[in-house]
């Protein structure tokens, strides 16, 4: 038995503890397990045959959990699970990936409803039947249709962050094969989208010329990870990994390494456009080379530089390759300077151990410090966001007091090369009121103004609502502009143009979020908010130190919608520069 099939099993145990209302402790347990079993390159059924102790020496991995994959080794399954599935099936585990559908949740259904799969809970919701049950109602029942077309629409995609994760440990084991040099991803991921239907990655090297490339395929084809091998050919390996992620992993010399990489990354319309460049020019593109038509004479392949060049083009980022303009603009010498990591300056949004964060003031701004930026705000939760531990007024004050203490601190042992903004993350309401007195905001550097609740509006009230918001003297920024949650969260209903247009109007900035999770505003919106004059800022909305690291996710789309530095106010050398190009405070 390999690793993947043993961290299937473990991985579906945890599931099915949850629905069991089992420990939670227990729960992550096996979730940890599985991840850790996922991650070994050393085959576990071998350990276990040698000395089943070695299994300790993995972290995450203690003496149950060790016993758990033992028997999983001997005997093919584990006793536990198959208890489990004598009370629960299978497929009720794709239930928990619903909104609204906890352990409890589907636990119900089961028990008084026999439900236990997607299409039987959609026939069920349908014909009314979820009426009766506690806590599901039409509302309930509605939302739960809604949240099944969005599963069978989304389910076959994945978060740009999580399959990177994926490309980076593929790539980290192949890297270990003798003579393997690089290891691109290319496609959708290269390009930044927010999310990945498929992997592809471009591995060249002395390994990968023609006669000795065999040796190495056969490596990639039996890399521990794999799920299912769906193909091997002369250089190329195609597989799925336990999500079912398909990954295409392309073998090639370095000579055609460029023109591969070029071809590989796309967009296809981007490339039927490049290519028909190409033939008004004599010349033919393909995934192996630029060619001349009259004598197939390679003029361009080992760099994707040289085969723009050839084509009387600036070099394209892989970002702009949407053919949305990025060609005309690169033939005409016109294309951004795309922003990058290096110029932000600032984050503006992130929570503490105060609300719902988990580290300090003082761990969140030393942490931006070694991140290489200048300032930061505080901008915890107010109250009405009652789950995050939301502050009321009191304790807002008491929070800016705090902050402008911690702020003094770091300058005098920084020497002033980090400063703290105070801020607030203010829910706006139902009705588009502010979830605190103006008296508690205009203690605030940075008011951030953001929707949490009452997603369902219907477009115009949901618009009136914001717009309201944005009257408020103390708001500088609109956070979360369209509530969305990547695969997992449709944005509400909001008329952007109308937003974009009076936030530039009032001078408030538009906030683009860097956490992969959400990526709002969406690249077409961030194109529209610059061409308003509407100020943009990026931000993280970081929970921890770590999630600081986000913000290169939030740079890609910023790129992807052709912004420079001079668009987002964040990459702004000081505080003071920054907040004299936001909304003046009231006086």
């Amino acid at each position: 038995m390999d690793n993947i099939a043993i961290a299937r099993l473990l991985d579906e145990t945890a599931a099915l503890l949850e629905i069991d209302a089992a420990d939670p402790f227990r729960i992550r347990s096996y979730r940890r397990a599985a991840e850790a079993v996922e991650q070994q390159t050393t085959s576990l059924a071998s350990l276990v045959a040698e000395d089943p102790k070695q299994l300790l020496a993995i972290t995450g991995i203690g003496k149950g959990m060790a016993a758990n994959i033992a028997s999983i080794v001997e005997s093919g399954t584990l006793p536990l699970r198959t208890e489990l599935l004598q009370k629960y099936k299978p497929s009720m585990l794709e239930l928990l990936r619903l909104p609204g559908m906890g352990p409890k949740s589907v636990a119900l259904l089961w028990s008084a409803l026999g439900v236990a799969d997607l299409d039987s809970l959609e026939v069920a919701a349908r014909e009314g039947k979820l009426a009766s049950l506690p806590r599901m109602g039409e509302k309930f029942a509605a939302k739960l249709l809604k949240g099944i077309e969005d599963y069978r629409k989304n389910s076959s995609r994945f978060r740009i962050d999580r399959a990177g994760e994926q490309a980076e440990r593929i790539a980290a084991l192949i890297r270990e094969f003798p003579g393997i040099e690089e290891v691109t991803p290319a496609g959708s991921l290269r390009r930044g989208r927010e999310t990945v239907g498929d992997l592809d990655l471009l591995v060249t090297g002395p390994a990968c010329e023609h006669d000795r490339v065999a040796a190495a395929v056969e490596f990639v084809a039996s890399l521990p990870l794999i799920d299912k091998l769906l193909a091997r050919g002369q250089n190329k390996v195609s597989f799925t990994l336990r999500n079912n992620l398909q990954v295409d992993v392309r073998l090639l010399p370095r000579a055609s390494y460029g023109a591969a990489l070029q071809y590989f990354t796309g967009s296809k319309h981007h490339n039927v456009s490049l290519r028909q460049r190409a033939i008004k020019r004599g010349l033919t593109l393909s995934e192996y080379a630029l060619l001349r038509l009259e004598d197939n004479a390679i003029v361009a392949a080992a760099s994707e530089e040289e085969i723009y060049r050839a084509l009387d083009l600036d070099y394209i980022p892989p970002e702009l390759r949407e053919n949305c303009g990025e060609i005309e603009a690169a033939a005409a010498k016109s294309l951004p300077q795309l922003i990058t990591r290096a110029d932000i300056r600032g984050d503006l949004h992130m929570h503490t151990d105060a609300t719902d964060g988990r580290d300090t003031i003082r761990q969140m701004a030393e942490a931006a410090l070694q991140r290489g930026l200048s300032y930061i705000a505080i901008t915890d939760h107010s109250k009405n966001l009652a789950m995050t531990n939301g502050l009321d007024d009191a304790r807002a004050l008491e929070h800016v007091r705090r902050i402008r203490e911690v702020d003094s601190e770091l300058r005098r042992d920084y020497g002033g090369r980090i400063r703290i903004l105070p801020g607030i993350e203010v829910d706006i309401l139902a009705d588009g009121a502010i979830d605190l007195e103006d008296s508690t905001l205009a203690q605030m550097d940075i008011v951030i103004a953001s929707v949490h609740s009452a997603f369902a509006q219907p477009l115009e009230e949901m618009t009136a609502r914001v717009l309201r918001a944005l009257e408020n003297p103390h708001v500088r920024i609109l956070g979360h502009p369209t509530g969305r949650k990547v695969l997992s969260r449709e944005p509400y209903a909001i008329d952007m143009e109308r937003v974009l247009r009076r936030a530039s109007e009032l001078g408030v900035a538009v906030e683009h979020n860097a956490s992969p999770a959400r990526a709002d505003l969406s690249d077409i919106h961030l194109r529209r908010a610059r061409e308003l004059g509407c100020g943009i800022v990026v931000n993280t909305d970081a929970h921890s130190t770590e999630e600081l690291d986000l913000m290169r996710f939030g740079i890609t789309q910023l790129r992807r919608a052709w912004l420079s530095a001079a668009d987002v106010l964040n990459t702004l050398p000081s505080a003071d520069a920054l907040l004299d190009r936001l909304r003046p405070k009231p006086r």
